[in-house]
């Protein structure tokens, strides 16, 4: 692997279907998190911003973290390892799934298994690389899973 951006991103070229990222930065994800995301988003889901809520009338007795803010800091955690100033655009994501709760004060830890990749059709310094992100709780539960399409720079020619 030849040298990444210098903002520390990986070129297209740089990206090996198989290869398994576990990403440096964790995250302890907070109530001020949900309530600000939720009010920003306009979201007045009870779930997730209703203490008395949750405590009386759900199964899980506290909010649940904002499964959008979940999606959200998975990629973001991945960002710095990866894509921070390689990237021209995201170009989806799909098979988005939350298969356990996330709570006030569980620290998050995420992967990045990259799935594919080929070289742009419409534009020759670019391509696409697929990539399966995965975040954890502490205690290793996966609490969010998704694959996502990036729309990567290639490295410049010297």
């Amino acid at each position: 692997m030849s040298e990444p951006h210098r903002r520390g991103g990986l070129y297209f070229e740089d990206f090996e279907p198989g290869k398994i990222v576990k990403h440096r930065l964790t995250r302890t994800v907070t109530q001020m998190d949900n309530m600000l995301f939720s009010n920003m988003t306009l979201n007045p889901q009870p779930l997730h911003i209703d203490v008395h809520f949750c405590a009386t009338e759900t199964e899980w007795g506290q909010p649940l973290m904002n499964s959008l803010f979940t999606l959200g800091l998975m990629i973001g955690i991945s960002v710095n390892d990866l894509t921070v100033g390689t990237t021209i655009a995201n170009l989806g994501m799909e098979e988005v799934k939350f298969p356990n709760p996330l709570f006030e004060g569980d620290t998050v830890h995420c992967t990045t298994e990259v799935i594919s990749k080929r070289v742009s059709k419409s534009r020759p310094d670019a391509g696409i690389v697929t990539m399966d992100h995965r975040a954890y709780k502490q205690d290793v539960t996966l609490v969010a899973q998704c694959r996502r399409q990036a729309f990567m720079r290639l490295r410049p020619a010297s």
